[in-house]
């Protein structure tokens, strides 16, 4: 992970000035004629995400300026990294508390690049740290992100189940947590039979991955549950090649939270903390689930299959049901589950359903307080029915295209106890196209949320 602050600024360094539209007509009042004349030449309005460097009278770099919405201070400084050369930026105007340390994170998330396959030349454009920004928070915040949009973004053949447990494992070493792993067969003998159902036909074999991790003054039990399909062919109910193409993002759940333990474990939040990641590989082989098949499940709810592309929810189930045995004060899961809910939402905000209240609306403050929005849909209850099976318990999915989203979260629903407070996130966790600080490519969705709700639970 690229750090690209520096705490102390050196001999030179190159201004940087964020204004509105209505602050650049009060700044520039202020400016000599040059400087006038060239954001009139240039026709800088200070609009979101723009940018105006003015030169020196030598025609060198002297100051820049950067364009905000009213309300945003995330992502004024994002684009800086891949607009400039190597220079060190400094706050001209660095706005106080926490916008300060947003405008800096922005700039941090813009630095991002993914350089395991290609190590491409980029700038090495630099920020000095504003006052009154912590840069340890600062650095948890962007290795949590940094390393779950390196985990999205690796190819399939090196992100199978068994990568995921070296990287589960490895968290679990480096801050003072155990692991555990349940692996192929050993599934069956130990009461995991959807996960392993839908893992069997892959040559990696499939498993559930555990991490355990406690601060010493830990005040509540936290669980959280990242659905692990490191590729999903669609199985038997094959996807066409379009829809197959970005199927390694299908591991996106697991990276969110392991991405989220990661920052929860470096800031070391007063909790005890479970992580459970489902980890498999839905492939093709003589002896992959068929539609039409009933399988079993740890909660002993029978799932007749409709469609082997709804592969998710199957190997969810069991976890989730191990998970909400324990009663923790918050079970959390994340999933790139349904295509319904990115018709339902866009693909850049993410779906949650809610069984509490409370924890509902915890959440979406959390996101507000922070600039990482998310979007509540409802458990509609009468929705159930449309699950119904003729031979098992439930079916796994519809065969309808109406309110996909909904319904997978109303499988989910059914293996978690009633009094467990429990949020689903359906999410997307990828970028379709670039924009400042978010490249295309894996992402982070409704991780700094979830984490944010932690921090103003605790407090």
């Amino acid at each position: 992970m690229q750090f690209p602050f520096v705490h102390e600024p050196p001999a030179e360094t190159l201004p940087v000035t964020v204004l509105t539209p209505t602050e650049l007509m009060n700044w520039r009042g202020q400016q000599p004629d040059r400087v006038r004349q060239w954001l009139d030449v240039t026709g800088f309005t200070a609009k979101a995400h723009s940018l105006c460097v003015i030169p020196s009278g030598s025609g060198a770099p002297a100051m820049v300026l950067a364009g905000r919405d009213e309300h945003d201070w995330l992502w004024p400084l994002a684009h800086l990294p891949s607009a400039l050369g190597n220079v060190t930026c400094e706050l001209a105007n660095p706005p106080p508390g926490q916008a300060a340390y947003l405008a800096t994170l922005g700039f941090g998330l813009g630095a991002y690049r993914f350089t395991r396959y290609a190590d491409k030349a980029s700038s090495q454009v630099k920020l000095v740290i504003p006052a009154g920004v912590e840069a340890s928070a600062l650095h948890s915040e962007m290795r949590a992100i940094s390393l779950t949009r390196d985990l999205i973004n690796t190819a399939a053949t090196d992100m199978m189940p068994e990568h995921l447990s070296a990287t589960v494992k490895h968290l679990a070493e480096e801050f003072g947590g155990s692991f555990n792993e349940i692996v192929g067969d050993d599934l069956l003998a130990q009461d995991y039979p959807a996960i392993h159902a839908v893992g069997r036909a892959s040559a990696h074999a499939p498993r559930l991955l555990e991490l355990r991790w406690s601060a010493p003054s830990a005040k509540k039990n936290i669980t959280l549950v990242g659905k692990g399909v490191c590729f999903d062919s669609g199985g038997l109910d094959l996807k066409p090649a379009s829809n197959m193409r970005l199927m390694k993002k299908d591991m996106g759940g697991a990276a969110q939270v392991l991405g989220l333990a990661t920052r929860i474990m470096a800031n070391a939040l007063p909790i005890r903390l479970r992580v459970l990641i489902p980890a498999v590989e839905n492939a093709v082989s003589g002896n992959a689930f068929r539609p039409g098949d009933v399988l079993q499940t740890r909660a002993g709810i029978s799932v007749e299959v409709e469609n082997t592309d709804a592969e998710g929810r199957l190997i969810l189930c069991d976890a989730l049901f191990e998970a909400a045995a324990e009663k923790p004060d918050n079970l959390i899961d994340f999933a790139t589950l349904t295509g319904a809910a990115r018709v339902a939402v866009g693909t850049d905000l993410p779906a949650l359903f809610c069984n509490d209240d409370d924890l509902a609306l915890s959440l979406a403050a959390g996101g507000n307080q922070i600039g990482d929005p998310l979007w509540r849909l409802p458990l509609h209850q009468p929705y159930k029915n449309l699950l119904q099976s003729r031979i098992a318990d439930t079916l796994n999915c519809t065969a309808g295209p109406h309110a996909g989203a909904v319904i997978a979260a109303l499988f989910l629903e059914r293996f978690i106890t009633k009094d467990v407070p429990w949020a689903h996130f359906d999410i997307m966790a990828w970028n379709l196209r670039a924009k400042p600080g978010r490249p295309e490519g894996g992402e982070a969705m409704a991780l700094r949320a979830t984490y944010q709700h932690l921090v103003n639970t605790l407090s």
